[in-house]
């Protein structure tokens, strides 16, 4: 993916107002009504969309800047900014389009259901290789009766006469013309004469669902899932989303930054010293896993080995990080006679001075 910088053509200094033009002047350019049926003017105009709407949002410019695109990349591989789709981008920037369209970006904006949010809790193994777990949600759906229109089968919504189908009404105060929700379709821009019998003309009804959410391998805590379309619904409008803010259990075994991990082996001295295999654990089958490694001989307290690529999937890419193991030297608390004795022989071989040797009531000379 390009530089958001350089698909809007400004530089990483420019204002809010040089990038609401640029991006004006791009959306004009590439706008699927101006280009009818040519695919890559409307993937230049979805590119330009999510540029935007990630650098004139302040703290995730600010993270961009800082981070750069892993700092933005969706759980779910998504691109910066979320939208893949023509409507959802003519939606959410209306006002903009508004501005030099006469066509779907100057008309009345399409109303859309209230984003939801749930929370996910996810052990360790469940974060780094993935699994689909089945969450329940509360949410205002279409109503099936009336297919979402609010009016009882067989009749129809009719144009609300007050704002024309607006859904906005416009008054005179003084020199300025405000502009309001129109007071008797509220915003809907139509009116039900026969309202549906089961949802009685709302058009929506409550219900409580189980979905199907997968989570894909290596994500991290704090991290958020957006499941396009699976928000609350709204009369004549698109649904909103759902947010699934992910909760991921820590493993003492294991300290994770970003996709590597980093594992505290305990070694005795003498293997220290000396050399030879030793067990460590994995994130293989399922965080249960296990390898031989071979130790060098006179290795140091703290010394790092890197397992390359041993690490956390990167989400929504190939490859893994990197599998850190730091050693931790361990001596002993407490030597047996022979143990000491040998030791002692030790510091006199490498020339070491040490603590002279304790003896007892018994084992003074005479």
């Amino acid at each position: 993916m390009r530089d958001l910088y350089e698909v809007l053509e400004v530089e990483r200094q420019a204002t809010s107002a040089d990038l609401k033009k640029a991006y004006y002047r791009l959306a004009k350019k590439y706008h699927p009504d101006h280009n009818p049926g040519d695919k890559d003017a409307e993937d230049k105009f979805k590119e330009a969309s999510n540029a935007y709407s990630v650098l004139s949002d302040d703290e995730q410019r600010q993270r961009y800047d800082r981070f750069g695109l892993e700092g933005l990349r969706g759980v779910n591989g998504a691109p910066p900014g979320g939208y893949s789709n023509v409507d959802d981008i003519l939606s959410a920037f209306g006002d903009i389009f508004g501005d030099f369209f006469g066509g779907r970006g100057g008309q009345r904006r399409q109303p859309r259901g209230a984003d939801l949010r749930i929370d996910l809790s996810l052990t360790f193994p469940e974060a780094v290789w993935g699994v689909t777990k089945d969450v329940k949600v509360s949410r205002e759906v279409a109503c099936t009766t009336c297919t979402g229109t609010g009016a009882k089968p067989g009749s129809k919504p009719e144009t609300c006469r007050t704002c024309q189908g607006k859904g906005q009404v416009v008054h005179n105060q003084g020199f300025f013309m405000v502009q309001t929700t129109c007071p008797q379709c509220r915003g809907a821009g139509k009116s039900i004469k026969e309202p549906c019998e089961d949802c009685r003309g709302r058009g929506t009804k409550a219900e409580t669902s189980t979905l199907n959410v997968t989570v894909p391998a290596g994500v991290d805590d704090g991290q958020t899932l957006r499941l396009a379309g699976k928000g609350e619904s709204v009369p004549g409008g698109t649904t909103g989303h759902l947010y699934v803010v992910l909760h991921v259990q820590g493993d003492e075994r294991f300290k994770r930054d970003g996709e590597d991990v980093l594992t505290e082996v305990p070694v005795s001295f003498i293997k220290a010293a000396l050399g030879g295999e030793i067990e460590v654990f994995t994130l293989e089958d399922g965080v249960t896993g296990s390898a031989t490694i071979e130790l060098k001989p006179g290795t140091q307290p703290d010394e790092v080995m890197v397992r390359r690529g041993q690490g956390i999937p990167r989400v929504g890419e190939s490859g893994r990080g990197d599998h850190v193991l730091q050693f931790k030297i361990e001596i002993p608390r407490k030597l047996t006679a022979r143990q000491e004795e040998l030791m002692r022989e030790l510091a006199g071989e490498l020339g070491e001075a040490v603590k002279p040797e304790k003896r007892g009531l018994f084992n003074r000379k005479k």
